[in-house]
């Protein structure tokens, strides 16, 4: 499909929509930042940004869009992975940052009523003071949570809590033809037809825009408790999950990380880590309403470590240790990124007992192919992420060995009954190791979907199914 470009005709109908010459980027006005996202390579400019305010803005500016066939990306933050956030045939971007309020705070319902444009701290410091807890926890906070629900983000409490998906009660929605609609809302249960709110999350604004959405609150945990528990190899670390799993006694997170990338997060942040001297640790946090009733859970898991092979048990009991350690782990991806010149990423999700069998053979591409490939994750739900490193490579090299990496670990995680993402998403750039690992009939139900929900295919086009 051809797209219009924009020109100054189409200038003048966003002007009288937004009446507000600052939120309306031009040309040379658009900073370079709006031309790509947080990792992945993939760059083009948009001709327009809008920062929109409220749902009618954006409904108006759709309805235009539609008409004239003008292609549009609804941006936030832009820390995604994948392209998803990238205009690539230009046109109109909607930037949602501007909508960063906080509506209503239910406490009877414990839902919270919030604009697109909040960030994941922002929300957190919202709720915690008084008492409630927003479980996803992404390792970018500074994402929004309108990013946060368009790619499913699941982050390290999802072996306990679940992911995005699981905390959205209701949404509001700009379709790509500019109708406003609500799916769901404060409502604990919901057979009344499709899942039209769940089709909605994880569908990286391709169906429609995020302009308003209720989240689900819970008590917030009186108190919470980490180990740091070093292995001799990490073969021992990761086949410890899945036997903490089984015990019942699951913690809120299971985070696994090798010994190089704790050097790396050392480096980065200029701060010791409570131990490097193994070569793998998991790292695991239990949360409760008293110290004794996380000690009566940890207890359990500290023995089946030791059981395997567990060099030691360091109890975090304080807030002080606590955020020393997790501050270390939310740093791996910028220290990864800050030991070579320039990297990429799969964001693999196997089944939890496979997640070794996946690391090691990332190990063995290295000297297969001839890369660096560093790797942390999500030892409790089989979340593995796994950089590519460039290092000092010439530009053709690095693209060869890269595509052959990338081919060859997505290929193995469907021989282990894998998936390509399970949270960063697909975007621009993962869109073709989506089609081949799944059926090309579940591809054709989901351009099916497309086509329903965004007949002239103009938001965010060339994204997760679409060529």
């Amino acid at each position: 499909m051809i797209y219009k470009r924009i020109d100054q005709a189409d200038l003048k109908v966003l002007e009288s929509i937004i009446n507000d010459s600052e939120r309306i980027l031009y040309g040379t006005q658009i900073n370079e930042e709006f031309s790509h996202d947080e990792l992945s390579g993939t760059e083009s400019y948009p001709d327009v940004v809008v920062k929109i305010r409220s749902a009618q803005e954006a409904s108006q500016i759709l309805k235009y869009a539609n008409q004239e066939k003008i292609s549009v990306t609804p941006r936030g933050a832009g820390t995604g992975l994948v392209g998803a956030a990238v205009a690539i045939e230009h046109g109109i971007m909607i930037d949602t940052t501007l909508m960063n309020h906080f509506l209503e705070l239910d406490e009877e319902n414990l839902t919270l009523t919030l604009e697109p444009g909040v960030l994941l701290m922002d929300l957190a410091a919202y709720v915690e003071p008084k008492g409630l807890f927003y479980p996803p926890d992404p390792g970018e906070k500074s994402a929004t949570i309108g990013g946060n629900i368009s790619t499913n983000a699941g982050g390290m409490r999802a072996v306990k809590y679940g992911v995005t998906r699981d905390f959205v009660r209701g949404l509001e929605v700009i379709l790509p033809t500019g109708e406003i609609v609500d799916f769901g809302g404060k409502i604990v249960k919901n057979s009344s037809g499709y899942a039209m709110k769940d089709l909605m999350v994880g569908s990286e604004g391709t169906l429609g825009i995020v302009t308003k959405a209720i989240l689900k609150l819970l008590p917030l945990p009186k108190k919470t408790i980490s180990l740091l528990i070093p292995f001799p190899t990490l073969r021992q670390a990761i086949g410890t999950a899945p036997l903490i799993i089984k015990s019942r006694a699951i913690p809120t997170a299971i985070e696994f990380m090798e010994r190089e990338v704790i050097m790396d997060s050392e480096e980065y942040l200029g701060k010791k880590f409570p131990d490097n001297q193994s070569d793998a640790y998991l790292l695991l946090k239990f949360d409760g309403n008293s110290t004794e009733e996380i000690e009566n859970t940890y207890d359990s898991v500290a023995k089946i470590c030791l059981e395997q092979g567990a060099l030691d048990i360091l109890i975090a009991d304080t807030d002080e240790r606590n955020e020393s350690i997790w501050k270390a782990r939310g740093s791996f991806l910028e220290a990864i990124k800050g030991s070579t010149t320039y990297m990429d990423e799969v964001d693999i999700v196997v089944p939890r007992n496979r997640i070794n069998a996946f690391v090691e053979y990332t190990h063995s591409l290295q000297k297969e192919i001839g890369l660096r490939i560093k790797s942390f994750g999500h030892a409790g739900d089989g979340n593995l992420h796994a950089y590519i490193l460039k290092d000092d490579l010439s530009d053709t090299i690095w693209q060869e060995r890269l595509s052959l990496a990338m081919e060859k670990m997505y290929a193995k995680a469907h021989e282990l009954d894998g998936q390509v993402s399970g949270e960063h998403g697909i975007g621009f750039a993962k869109r073709s190791y989506l089609n081949e690992s799944i059926q090309p009939e579940i591809i054709g139900l989901m351009q099916g979907i497309k086509h329903v929900f965004d007949p002239n295919n103009i938001l965010n086009p060339h994204k997760v199914c679409e060529d």
